[in-house]
């Protein structure tokens, strides 16, 4: 049967063994150790004011307060892995994948709906859900896999820092230099939250700007094609496409879509809404817990809007250039990079800067480097948040803030550094590549268990996803995850190498034995009875008694 977390939620009673939920939630977040009426202790200690608005039914004052958690997690969609992966993009497609950029953004907004809602009205992220639903040695292992996830996307964006100070300094700061200022940096930036909540999230919105601004710049100086512009983002089709676009398009699905980021925004959430708890909001108001809901979905979607006019920047200036410009590399520092037969350059964040360098000057080679910088430190900041609440959700962790930054970033940083010591800067793509691979497999480790929390009665009552959010979530979730998987396998299969063959179908077999595990509780909580023989879940607010399921007729 259902076993339910040791401390009873705070609008649960209990009679004759039973609990006996009221209207709202089945969990609360965690009590302290010490003492019962402490209050919910966030990251962020200034409170917030909601204001009122009668009966209106928008309010860009109320709007103004719930803003800050959909524009910190939107930086994930700005990463240097999604820079990169819009490069390669423009290079190998120009416009003709705008709209898979457009169709992935969407996705990735109803994704992270389903994690807003689940902070907003259980009072706990995804992190503590799965450390109270799941048994102990698949939650060690989803944790193991999420973290692995958080280091693959952390060592692109320090990496990415790494380079853009590299070309800053043209060349005098190498790459390993670069990623310890990139970690001495992020340590003072993340501090910033001691002065208050909306100063943090102006330094992240400064850093949002300073992207916008830099690569708006660079799409303004080429003039792309305004009409093939507008046909690529919203014709869905790819004219005289081959398996190098295919192969790119489910690269810009991978690199949009991040697992991590489920995570992070159900956090985030969860620790803002917590500073509007007291007085002025009350979870198990069903009104004001809508109105919330609303209103992070709001934001969430105009966050999302920024960071896919900054991709789309991207991949039409850089088709733009190789379009309408010819390049002189003769006396540039960075001649061993260009094809000496007129071929196809292979692009990464480092070339590409290089190629804006050769083709508008030194000052757009600045330019883009500041952009990288920003998406790069914004980013890593953000993954610090996440690799901070995924390993005190899933551990139960209740040490001082410095200890929890200090092993969060120890555990992701330390691959990194020794990547850029026996890396060189000019030939990172490979790793990018095996990067995009690894998070692309973590991908089911987030997807599946928001869908599964938010699909729970027992857990989100009144608020559970509807039958047409569990279709249609299930639907997106199963091509999202197979877009994926062959994305895996195209990578796999061109490493040419039997020993590596052998060791990918081993675990391959133990991979798709764990997603199979956690795809049996999500048919369970959405609905499939039939597969309801001891499963942890139920469809159905919990009590400490055993139910008999049977499959329906």
């Amino acid at each position: 049967g259902y076993t339910f977390p040791s401390s009873l939620p705070f609008d649960a009673s209990q009679e004759n063994g039973i609990i006996q939920p009221t209207q709202y939630s089945s969990i609360s977040p965690p009590a302290s150790p010490v003492e019962q009426d402490e209050p919910f202790s966030t990251y962020f200690e200034e409170k917030v004011h909601i204001p009122e608005n009668g009966n209106q039914v928008f309010s860009f004052r109320k709007l103004w307060a719930f803003t800050g958690p959909g524009f910190l997690m939107s930086i994930a969609y700005l990463d240097p892995g999604n820079i990169e992966s819009d490069l390669q993009s423009g290079a190998k497609a120009g416009f003709k994948l705008l709209w898979v950029l457009l169709v992935a953004t969407i996705i990735g907004l109803l994704l992270q709906r389903l994690a807003a809602r689940l902070g907003v009205v259980t009072g706990m992220h995804l992190a503590e859900v799965c450390n109270r639903q799941y048994p102990t040695v698949p939650r060690i292992i989803l944790w193991l896999m999420v973290e692995l996830a958080i280091i693959g996307s952390d060592m692109q964006e320090v990496i990415g820092c790494a380079i853009a100070l590299n070309l800053l300094s043209v060349g005098r700061i190498p790459l390993w230099a670069g990623v310890l200022i990139t970690i001495t940096d992020t340590f003072v930036f993340l501090f910033l939250d001691k002065y208050g909540l909306r100063k943090l999230e102006a330094f992240f919105g400064f850093l949002i700007t300073v992207m916008a601004v830099s690569f708006g710049y660079e799409y303004v100086l080429v003039k792309p094609d305004q009409g093939e512009l507008l046909k690529g983002m919203f014709v869905p089709y790819c004219a005289d496409c081959g398996p190098v676009q295919l192969e790119q398009a489910v690269g810009i699905v991978g690199a949009v879509i991040m697992p991590h980021n489920i995570y992070l925004h159900s956090a985030l959430v969860k620790s803002i809404y917590s500073l509007l708890l007291v007085p002025e909001v009350d979870r198990k108001n069903k009104k004001e817990v809508k109105e919330a809901n609303k209103y992070f979905f709001i934001e969430s979607s105009i966050a999302l809007f920024v960071s896919f006019l900054i991709n789309s920047f991207i991949i039409c200036f850089f088709w733009s250039w190789l379009q309408n410009t010819e390049c002189n590399a003769t006396g540039s520092p960075h001649t061993d990079l260009f094809p000496l037969n007129n071929g196809t350059l292979e692009v990464d964040i480092y070339k590409g800067g290089v190629v804006l360098g050769c083709f508008f000057g030194p000052a757009a080679l600045y330019i883009w480097a500041i952009g990288i910088l920003a998406a790069g430190q914004s980013s890593t900041m953000t993954g610090t948040y996440s690799g901070q609440f995924v390993m005190e959700g899933f551990l139960n962790l209740r040490w001082s803030r410095f200890a929890r930054v200090l092993l969060t970033r120890s555990i992701a940083i330390t691959p990194t550094l020794l990547v850029a010591i026996f890396q060189d800067v000019q030939h990172l793509t490979g790793m990018n590549d095996f990067l995009n691979v690894l998070q692309s497999m973590q991908l089911p480790f987030a997807l599946i268990p928001i869908l599964t929390f938010t699909s729970l009665t027992s857990i989100m009552n009144d608020f559970a996803n509807g039958l047409v959010w569990k279709i249609s979530g299930g639907i997106v979730i199963l091509v999202v995850c197979a877009i994926n998987m062959y994305f895996v396998v195209v990578y796999v299969t061109a490493l040419n190498s039997i020993p590596l063959y052998v060791l990918a179908a081993f675990l391959s077999v133990a991979y798709l034995c764990f997603v199979g595990y956690l795809a049996w509780h999500c048919l369970v909580a959405l609905g499939v009875s039939c597969l309801d023989f001891g499963s942890r879940v139920r469809n159905t607010p919990a009590m400490l008694v055993e139910e008999q399921s049977e499959c329906d007729p």
